[in-house]
């Protein structure tokens, strides 16, 4: 699907979700903010045509001048390659490992060839935050608060934000909820994703904007943890079950039985998520290249992506 079928919607007052269907690899979701004393952006997008598009949408909803902070919740680059297209007065905002990783992230220079279509970036350099933050950062503009958490150990990545808006009641997850779509821990940890659900739930959250996927509310916030939940226990399973009998995450991967994700887009993201808890298991970082050469390995092909 093209950039084309991005909408911006007004999930309360004043407050938008940018939502790019079909949230699939490096096609996300981000978010701005209005308030009287100016626009916040929580992140941008994958390349420079679909940033243009978000930041279009965006001053046509809030009439606003240029966005005077934006926050990225996490490093990877469908949610930061965008950043150099904001202007230079908008103040940068995230997690001190986000952007440490964000200075040390290779794709930016050339995506390598395990999708298809192969990303096209466009015009986008480096751009890393200015301000960043350790456990939590408040934010005021006009009357309305905006606090940025970090959940205090590693999820999707070690540097996740959430954006949490208490008067309103929403919340923008980052990459720690995919809505629909098979979660990924590459760079976090299984563990910690399990432990992040009852912290997501204890926001009390109305509406909540997640990463990837639609926009949902309250009432099918306990769905969505609980299939997070159990996604994220078969995964943990899958791992210490291959590692006790020997096996690779691709062959452990090959044995497992999807089961009720089977149908979840991306679904050989579980080879990247069970070469990460081989890595912690072993006590070392997790080769990208190579988990990402046994995800198309078991995808029998390039990974999708609508970018």
């Amino acid at each position: 699907m093209g950039p084309d079928a991005a909408q911006l919607r007004e999930v309360v007052d004043g407050v938008y979700a940018w939502v790019q269907p079909d949230g699939t690899w490096w096609v996300n979701n981000a978010g701005a903010i209005a308030g009287t004393g100016g626009t916040i952006l929580v992140d941008t997008c994958a390349t420079a045509e679909r940033t243009r598009r978000f930041l279009a949408a965006v001053a046509a909803a809030t009439g606003d001048d240029p966005p005077r902070w934006a926050v990225n919740t996490h490093q990877h680059g469908d949610h930061t390659y965008g950043n150099s297209l904001l202007p230079a007065s908008t103040v940068l905002i995230g997690h001190e490992a986000m952007r440490a990783a964000l200075l040390a992230d290779p794709m930016i220079e050339g995506c390598p060839p395990f999708w298809s279509p192969l990303p096209d970036w466009g015009p986008v350099t480096r751009r890393v935050p200015d301000t960043v933050l350790r456990s939590e950062l408040t934010l005021h503009t006009g009357a309305r608060r905006v606090e940025l958490r970090h959940p205090g150990y590693p999820v999707h990545t070690p540097g996740d934000v959430v954006v949490w808006l208490p008067a309103e009641r929403v919340l923008f997850t980052g990459d720690l909820l995919f809505h629909g779509l098979t979660p990924m821990m590459a760079m976090g940890s299984g563990e910690g994703a399990l432990r992040s659900l009852d912290w997501l739930g204890s926001f009390g959250a109305e509406h909540v904007v997640p990463g990837h996927g639609p926009v949902f509310g309250a009432a099918e916030l306990p769905g969505v943890l609980a299939q997070h939940e159990r996604y994220y226990r078969l995964v943990l399973e899958t791992a210490a079950a291959g590692r006790r009998d020997g096996l690779t995450p691709l062959a452990a991967a090959r044995r497992c039985d999807l089961g009720e994700f089977a149908a979840w887009p991306d679904s050989e993201r579980l080879v990247l998520n069970l070469h990460r808890e081989y890595a912690l298991a072993d006590g070392r970082d997790t080769d990208l290249i190579a988990a990402l050469t046994d995800a198309t390995t078991w995808n029998h092909g390039p990974l999708h992506t609508s970018v």
